[in-house]
């Protein structure tokens, strides 16, 4: 009879160490996409945050009581808003673009009309995809909030 190999030279017992090791690389990959990518916190003043949902909700009604109505054209190099309904407004407007996953991408800028009463945007980068618009007067006091999805060379109605 022929001696017995050592263990480290059989393949069964590699086998079975390989196994729950390649669980414990892949649990701390894992650890490491959960520690880098974290979520941000939702705020610690939940309350006062409420109390300004309802103040947001009563502007959106106030526009629609001002019968404010705004077409939205999307280039790839720019966004133009001009006014389609209610007495108008040639103040300057808040204009704030926020992407429903990607904070970093949010922007906003304050812009006001041309001689045609058109609202222009210049874009250093694509916004193709889906953003939530928000239009809001120079005063404050009114606001138009929608979702929309951004395609090259495309008219949007916000109302």
């Amino acid at each position: 009879m022929s001696t017995p190999q050592p263990w480290y030279k059989q393949f069964w017992p590699w086998f079975l160490i390989i196994l729950p090791l390649c669980a414990v690389v892949a649990s701390i990959n894992l650890f490491w996409v959960a520690f880098t990518n974290q979520d941000p916190l939702v705020t610690e003043e939940y309350y006062k945050e409420g109390k300004g949902i309802n103040i947001d909700l009563r502007k959106i009604k106030h526009a629609k009581q001002l019968g404010m109505n705004y077409m939205l054209e999307f280039d790839d190099k720019y966004v133009e808003l001009s006014q389609q309904g209610g007495d108008k407004y040639l103040a300057g407007l808040s204009i704030s673009f926020y992407h429903p996953t990607l904070e970093e991408r949010d922007f906003s800028q304050i812009v006001t009309a041309d001689a045609n009463g058109v609202y222009r945007i210049d874009l250093t980068q694509s916004i193709e995809g889906p953003w939530d618009v928000r239009i809001e007067g120079y005063d404050q006091t009114w606001r138009i909030q929608q979702r929309v999805m951004l395609k090259d060379d495309q008219q949007y109605w916000l109302n």
